[in-house]
C-alpha cells in the first residue's frame, strides 16, 4: 500500500512540476510579446493642461492677445486692400505681440 501511495505521490509532483513550468513558458512568451509591441508600439502621451488660478489668467491674456492680433489684421484687409500692406502688417503685429504682451499684460504681478 505505501509503494502506491510514493507513486502516486511522485505522479502528483511531476505533474504539478509540468504545470508549473507550463505556467512559467507561458508567463516568459507574455512578457516577450508585451515587451515587443512596447517596442514597435509607442505609447500615446496625454496632455493635461493645468488648472490652477495663474494657468487660467496666461491663457485668458493669450486669447485676448490672439484675438486683438486677428482685430487688426481684419481691420487692415478691410480698410487697404492690398496684399503686401496686409502683408506687412501682419509681419509687423508678430514683431510687436511679445511687446504688447509685456506691456498689457505684465505678468510679474
Amino acid at each position: 500500500m505505501s509503494k502506491e501511495r510514493a507513486r502516486r505521490r511522485a505522479e502528483r509532483e511531476a505533474e504539478r512540476a509540468r504545470a508549473i513550468r507550463a505556467n512559467e513558458e507561458r508567463q516568459a512568451r507574455k512578457a516577450r510579446r508585451r515587451a515587443l509591441l512596447a517596442r514597435l508600439i509607442p505609447r500615446p502621451v496625454r496632455f493635461y493642461r493645468q488648472g490652477g488660478l495663474i494657468a487660467r489668467r496666461h491663457r485668458a491674456q493669450n486669447v485676448a492677445l490672439g484675438l486683438g492680433f486677428l482685430f487688426v489684421q481684419a481691420i487692415v484687409w478691410l480698410l487697404w486692400g492690398s496684399i503686401f500692406l496686409s502683408f506687412g502688417v501682419f509681419v509687423f503685429s508678430l514683431l510687436l505681440a511679445p511687446v504688447v504682451l509685456t506691456l498689457a499684460f505684465d505678468r510679474r504681478t
